[in-house]
């Protein structure tokens, strides 16, 4: 029996005004994410790369379509077949450009609260946090507050955070704009061993055509229509 994916869309479509000020910021867009597979989102700023990903993240609903999320309907055009914020902190990890850390906190609290917040024990919280920074290899600035990390190791904390409730969905929004070359090449190369070793569908919303090459698939997004891009055809 076939694994059900990590998400589904299945003719998501989002339009904002009417009339004569409507715009369509996404159109029937359709795509699959299996689990374990790390996916690219290319595309022009305004094209409707997050307008899909706040949708397909149960955060914007679209105006009509489906999202699945582990083979679970889980919205239906604005409808919602269950409740989206429970589900969210359960299932789907966020990551965006910027870190988003609590500043008055470590490193490690930082990682912990995400899992409090979700009913999971402080002795759980703690243990979970330090073996995700001991794998991202953050664990020696864990009493680090974030204003003292540079920004790939708070990118790294961030990662840390969205997958300390094992989520089958990781998503990230230009996770390395604030990145130099080689930093952004380390969190690329880092959500590609988020799916394999850790089972999560990726997606990764970008503008940055330098590391590609991580990516299974590449779909790119113009007029808020998404196209996948054959392999021999991806911008490098």
């Amino acid at each position: 029996m076939n694994e059900p994916a990590a998400i589904e869309t299945r003719e998501l479509t989002k339009i904002y005004g009417s009339g004569n000020t409507e715009v369509v910021a996404m159109h029937n867009v359709s795509l699959t994410v299996r689990r374990g597979e790390v996916v690219a989102l290319l595309g022009p700023s305004g094209a409707g790369k997050s307008t899909f990903l706040t949708a397909a993240g149960l955060i914007n609903p679209p105006s009509s379509g489906q999202v699945f999320i582990g083979g679970q309907q889980v919205m239906d055009g604005p409808a919602a077949a269950t409740d989206l914020r429970a589900f969210r902190r359960r299932h789907i990890g966020f990551v965006f450009q910027k870190a988003n850390l609590i500043p008055f906190l470590s490193a490690h609290e930082n990682v912990i609260v995400a899992m409090e917040l979700n009913g999971a024990s402080p002795r759980a919280a703690r243990a979970r946090a330090l073996e995700l920074m001991r794998e991202l290899e953050i664990d020696n600035r864990a009493r680090y507050r974030p204003a003292m990390l540079s920004g790939g190791q708070q990118q790294r904390v961030a990662v840390a955070r969205a997958l300390a409730n094992h989520p089958s969905l990781v998503l990230a929004d230009e996770p390395t704009a604030a990145l130099d070359s080689r930093r952004g090449r380390q969190v690329m190369e880092l959500f590609r061993g988020v799916a394999q070793e850790h089972g999560a569908g990726v997606i990764v919303v970008t503008h940055d055509h330098r590391s590609l090459d991580v990516f299974d698939t590449i779909y790119e997004m113009e007029d808020g229509a998404v196209t996948r891009l054959p392999a021999d055809h991806a911008p490098r």
